[in-house]
């Protein structure tokens, strides 16, 4: 049987490790993406062993960062089953990335939007493959006129919360763009478990990584949602995104986005 590709970002933190675990027990190729390489090795580690698979992988790059996302595709060369778009942070402070741009907007922005422009050309020779981004019901507030808190205050909440609306109107965006590829795009609540990222907000949760990556997981690998895109779910369930629905606005964050260098 030959296996399958999965790409998850972000994949040594709380719901990620357990996105790519859950992808790993079903016998997919998995390569963990993110900046530290310690972290992921003790994770590569981990889910090979919770798993039984062998064939988990890692990739160093830093994924606020253009060029490192770039020389990552260059490094792949091979088809793509599943990208799932997790990696975030939300520092308390404003902080920019060796490209000077707002870190929340690089990572969890920019991030997910360059990760989708470059590997989606390793994704059309898979039929039935599938991004899935994973956002937040925590979203809104999402200024284009200053996207990076340039005039406005830096509050690393609302700079999250922009950052997640954003999600899930590139996860729009591009369903469009890709679905005539047979690329199935969308987007999600994860869940609310107890994490660094929770933390950074002085919240911590009561759900369970295992419990937060179940709907990731849902439009990951599951036959229920084969085909749908360009939609947003929380809990198992497809629900209407207030954000998506004007086109026009939807198009604007995506040439906004493309208007950074890839």
């Amino acid at each position: 049987m030959n296996q399958k590709n999965a790409i998850v970002t972000g994949a040594y933190g709380a719901i990620g490790q357990a996105i790519a675990e859950g992808i790993a027990e079903k016998g997919f190729r998995v390569t963990l993406a993110g900046r530290d390489r310690a972290s992921l090795e003790k994770t590569q580690n981990l889910i090979r062993k919770r798993s039984s698979n062998p064939d988990i992988f890692l990739e160093v790059a830093d994924l606020s960062s253009a060029q490192e996302i770039v020389d990552f595709s260059d490094r792949w060369g091979k088809p793509l089953s599943i990208l799932v778009n997790n990696a975030a942070t939300a520092p308390r402070q404003r902080t920019e990335n060796a490209e000077g741009v707002e870190m929340q907007w690089a990572v969890n922005v920019l991030g997910y939007y360059r990760m989708i422009r470059c590997f989606e050309p390793f994704m059309e020779e898979n039929t039935g493959a599938r991004i899935v981004n994973v956002a937040s019901y925590w979203a809104g507030g999402l200024d284009m006129r200053d996207p990076e808190f340039k005039v406005r205050r830096y509050d690393n909440d609302v700079a999250y919360r922009q950052a997640k609306q954003a999600n899930r109107m590139l996860s729009a965006a591009f369903a469009a763009r890709l679905q005539t590829r047979g690329i199935t795009v969308n987007s999600c609540h994860p869940g609310d478990v107890n994490s660094k990222l929770s933390n950074s907000f002085g919240f911590g949760g009561s759900e369970s990584p295992a419990r937060g990556a179940a709907t990731p997981l849902h439009l990951a690998l599951s036959e229920e949602v084969k085909g749908i895109t360009g939609k947003y779910f929380e809990h198992l369930r497809q629900e209407e995104c207030q954000f998506s629905r004007d086109p026009l606005e939807v198009e604007q964050l995506y040439q906004l986005c493309n208007d950074y260098r890839l």
